[in-house]
């Protein structure tokens, strides 16, 4: 599908058929979901189902994940009227933070941190991230947001995998994501039918090239 043509008929999800598969092996992520955020009306939409579940609840400040929830979450900030607080991957804030460890998707041990001037009790955060895998990036950052007395409003992101982290945000935390329950599998698998689609079309257009 062009990266940035929408169908007439936008059906819940559309725009997960534009998410580009891992072309560049095992280092990488099995998939680009950030290829949807090049089309208005994907991200638009991507936006509103995220939003969806949250419509009646208090939501005082939307807070994104370093880096990919950076995207996704100052769009759904804008479309709240609301304001984004930055999760920042260590050592990159020049004032005083809070530190949380982390293990991410690959296993690598990390580090995030949240500024001490933005957060305070009472205070209701919508957390998002582009994807959650194992949760553990996102278990992180609900530990700082809570650690500061502010309540975890929501989780939201893309895609939730029916991993073991990913089904304890399911259990512990309102929550929202952009995937159809047919399509569940597929992302569980690791593997989605619409890159049998996108392939054909790179490799088309590689011929193109070099006509």
């Amino acid at each position: 599908m062009d990266a940035l043509a929408a169908p007439a008929d936008r059906q819940r999800g559309w725009y997960l058929s534009l998410m580009a598969p891992n072309t560049k092996g095992p280092t990488f992520a099995w998939l680009d979901p950030s290829r949807l955020y090049c089309n208005s009306q994907a991200l638009a939409d991507c936006v509103k189902d995220l939003l969806s579940p949250f419509h009646t609840d208090t939501i005082d400040l939307v807070a994104g994940i370093d880096a990919m929830g950076f995207i996704l979450g100052a769009s759904v900030a804008t479309t709240l009227g609301k304001g984004f607080l930055a999760i920042r991957k260590a050592g990159h804030l020049c004032v005083e933070t809070r530190i949380q460890n982390y293990s991410d998707y690959t296993g690598k041990e990390k580090t995030m941190e949240v500024r001490l001037d933005v957060l305070r009790p009472g205070l209701r955060v919508l957390l998002v991230d582009q994807w959650i895998e194992t949760g553990g990036t996102m278990k992180a950052a609900i530990k700082l947001v809570e650690r500061q007395g502010a309540t975890v409003a929501g989780v939201a992101a893309v895609a939730i995998e029916n991993t073991e982290g990913g089904k304890w945000i399911k259990e512990n935390y309102k929550f929202s994501h952009c995937i159809p329950e047919e399509l569940q599998g597929q992302i569980d698998r690791k593997y989605l039918n619409s890159f049998k689609l996108l392939n054909k079309k790179i490799k088309e257009d590689q011929k193109l090239n070099h006509i």
